[in-house]
């Protein structure tokens, strides 16, 4: 899949895995997400999906943080969120949502099926352990989408491994290096300035 990677993404990091300011920074990095996806929405639909993306997005951070702890690198553990998150659009119909087309989700599964299994995570139930207690909104499904088989936002030909697009250019596998002066501050979120997830 193809993400993008600068420092803001690094002060994220730092942030959703730092006491007292975690809370602070999911509640801002959901808020972004859900705002940046109901963007690819039709209108008319936008605000019968906000509250269940709000609610994917928060236990998508927490599993953001538990792939961080597996092992997994930066760019990797918020692509494997964002895979999540396909997978739900695909469940919801929500075609025009998802950044990989649907004939690519058991190859972007399969990439990350240790960490998918570990967690009972399957492209049907994309939260898997992650899933809140209480669970989370539902929100209306549009299958005739699929049925049209347009990704209108969909970048097709990325899922043997995560490429990182960095202002330095376009990378295979991995992160670029982790700058060591990160000022958390920096996240998104935290500051006065909107970025893509």
């Amino acid at each position: 899949m193809k993400i993008r990677q600068n420092v803001r993404h690094w002060a994220a990091k730092q942030a959703l895995t730092a006491p007292v300011i975690g809370d602070i920074a999911t509640e801002k990095l959901v808020d972004m997400h859900t705002k940046i996806f109901l963007k690819k929405a039709d209108e008319g639909r936008r605000a019968e999906r906000r509250a269940h993306l709000d609610d994917f997005f928060d236990a998508t951070m927490d599993t953001y943080v538990a792939a961080l702890e597996a092992g997994y690198t930066e760019a990797e553990a918020r692509e494997i969120t964002h895979i999540q998150a396909n997978f739900d659009f695909f469940n919801h119909g929500w075609a025009e949502m998802m950044e990989f087309p649907g004939d690519e989700l058991d190859t972007h599964y399969d990439r990350y099926v240790e960490f998918f299994r570990a967690h009972d995570i399957t492209i049907d139930d994309p939260l898997g352990d992650f899933r809140p207690a209480g669970g989370i909104a539902d929100a209306p499904a549009t299958p005739e989408k699929m049925a049209d088989g347009e990704f209108e936002n969909a970048v097709a030909g990325f899922a043997d491994d995560v490429y990182v697009e960095t202002p330095e250019g376009m990378q295979k596998g991995g992160d670029a290096e982790e700058p060591g002066d990160v000022d958390v501050s920096a996240a998104p979120g935290l500051d006065d300035e909107d970025a893509n997830a």
